[in-house]
């Protein structure tokens, strides 16, 4: 009996979330789940921003390509690592119930975000909460800070940071919860899209292997993650350009909210949407900033981070 062949980063938040679909795919199904590791370009590229090397999409294009070669039948991807175009022939096969998608602060000190000192050094890796971040405290500082999770913990420790930002479903993933501070509303910091989700893609024409993902999908996320993504899709962003969205069901509704801001957060456009098709709501969303000036911003950053990337 063939074995069903998972793709998964090696970092050990990829191997924890791999593994809890392998379980559920077990359950699921008499064939053996066996896990390959690979490490792409984004794991290897750790001194630079993901904004001057590419996006979000080095975390995936290597499983990607042996998945369209056949090598592994689906793999395991952290939504929000996902770009909002897809390679032709694969697709989202299943989007897991979402964890917390908030994002979380983590102090050296035990100190909360909104006491810290003027002049404070806080580490983060996304454009994304740099820009909410110099929005909300413009008297501190942000640094660049890549790495898997353990890494930028490690990195607390060992430089003059007082503070790092993560995404609290990773921490939650990995059973460290004890190292969280407090978490930001997604009011205050709106997450990343699809933040918190698992996204399992496989071959469209996989028919056997899309009907056995429907032991991990979960449909009212699904719906959620499609309407951030509409977002995203319709903005054609990516890690180089600081936005957000965050949807969630509400009375029998999607509401949404997304923004759209310059780099050092001086520039903030932000809406909300609401309705009952995920694509409209996201779509809607992006158009009512764009109709606002989102435009120009994208422009703006797109331009500079193009000269950023130029040797």
């Amino acid at each position: 009996m063939n074995p069903i062949r998972i793709g998964s980063r090696r970092s050990e938040l990829a191997l924890r979330q791999t593994n809890w679909v392998k379980e559920r795919l077990e359950q699921a199904t008499d064939r053996p789940v066996v896990i390959r590791t690979f490490v792409t370009k984004g794991d290897r590229i750790l001194d630079v921003t993901l904004s001057k090397v590419g996006g979000k999409g080095l975390f995936v294009k290597e499983i990607e390509d042996e998945m369209l070669k056949g090598g592994i039948d689906l793999a395991v991807h952290s939504m929000k690592d996902v770009p909002a175009q897809l390679p032709a022939g694969l697709t989202l096969g299943a989007v897991s119930r979402r964890e917390d998608p908030r994002d979380c602060w983590i102090s050296k000190h035990g100190i909360p975000f909104s006491q810290l000192p003027s002049g404070a050094k806080v580490g983060t890796s996304s454009l994304r909460r740099q820009a909410q971040i110099r929005r909300l405290r413009p008297d501190i500082e942000v640094i660049p800070l890549r790495g898997n999770v353990g890494t930028r913990l490690r990195k607390l420790g060992e430089t003059d940071l007082d503070g790092i930002v993560l995404a609290a479903a990773g921490l939650h993933r990995l059973g460290w919860e004890d190292q969280i501070t407090e978490y930001f509303s997604p009011d205050t910091l709106i997450p990343a899209v699809g933040q918190g989700a698992l996204g399992i893609e496989c071959r469209e024409d996989d028919a056997d292997i899309l009907a056995l993902l429907q032991a991990v999908h979960d449909g009212t996320t699904a719906q959620c993650v499609q309407a951030e993504r509409a977002f995203l899709q319709r903005l054609e962003g990516s890690c180089q350009v600081p936005l957000g969205a965050y949807a969630r069901w509400e009375d029998g509704r999607i509401v949404a909210e997304g923004f759209v801001a310059s780099p050092d957060g001086k520039q903030f456009l932000r809406a909300t949407r609401e309705g009952d098709d995920p694509i409209d709501v996201g779509t809607s969303l992006a158009e009512d900033l764009l109709a606002a000036g989102a435009g120009d911003i994208l422009r703006r950053v797109a331009a500079e981070s193009e000269i950023a990337r130029q040797p």
